[in-house]
Parts: C-alpha cells; sequence; structure tokens
C-alpha cells in the first residue's frame, strides 16, 4: 500500500523566507511555487535526493491543522552521508537541535533539529537506505 515517500510539507508563516533558507541549506532552487490570494507565495517545492523526493513548504495559514505550541508529530528522516557535519550545517544556519546525534544501532545514527519555522528535521545515517541504493549509490 505505502509505495514511498511523495512528498514531505513544512508549514511557515513566511514562506520566502522559509524558501531562501531551504535553498541555502540544499544547494538548489525551489522547481515549483505557487502564489495565494493575496500575491504572497503560498507553496514552495524542492526536489532533492537519491530519488528526487519532493520537500514542500506550505504557508501556515493553509495547514489542515493550526500549529501546536511546540514542534512534534512526524520526524521524517532524510538519508545523509556525514551526519556530523549535516547536523553542525544545520545548526549554523540557525536551526535549534532537537534530538542531539543518537546512535540507534549498528549503522543507524538519527538527530534532528527545529528549523527556524518551527518544522522538526530529522537527518540520518541508515545502512538500509544505503544498501537500497546499490551500486549506483
Amino acid at each position: 500500500m505505502l509505495r514511498g515517500i511523495a512528498t514531505v510539507v513544512f508549514t511557515a508563516e513566511d514562506v520566502e523566507a522559509a524558501k531562501e533558507w531551504y535553498t541555502e541549506l540544499l544547494g538548489v532552487e525551489a522547481y515549483f511555487s505557487r502564489p495565494g490570494p493575496d500575491g504572497r507565495t503560498a507553496y514552495a517545492e524542492f526536489r532533492i535526493g537519491d530519488y528526487q523526493t519532493e520537500l514542500g513548504l506550505l504557508d501556515r495559514r493553509f495547514s489542515p491543522q493550526p500549529p501546536g505550541a511546540a514542534p512534534g508529530g512526524v520526524v521524517a528522516n532524510w538519508a545523509v552521508d556525514d551526519i556530523e557535519a549535516s547536523f553542525q550545517r544545520l545548526l549554523d544556519l540557525g536551526a535549534k537541535e532537537y534530538e542531539p546525534i543518537t546512535t540507534r544501532g549498528e549503522g543507524f545514527i538519527t538527530a534532528s533539529v527545529i528549523d527556524p519555522f518551527g518544522n522538526v528535521l530529522g537527518i540520518m545515517h541508515n545502512t538500509h537506505y544505503l544498501a537500497i541504493l546499490g551500486p549506483q549509490g
């Protein structure tokens, strides 16, 4: 039934500011953007990673649920090659530590931050992910 992640959506009060921050972090521009009724960017989308997974940024006004007082919910862990360097880069760009670098088992290390817009962004070194990539990896 579940075939893979199609789009991960984060919300932000200011999608343009979020788009700039993620452009700096990812090193690529959003490939899609849509204005809201007031002309401000309501949604922007990046394609990133080995499978060109979509990362969407949605104006919080259009979120199906009002934002809570604290970050929470699902944590999507994005595969990274160097978890220490990736974690430090996120912190250097203004993200705040949510969960420190934690070894979960042989070949499985996670960490997460809260981006400047209140979203939890997880990163992970995962040997299963690398095995799936196989020779093209």
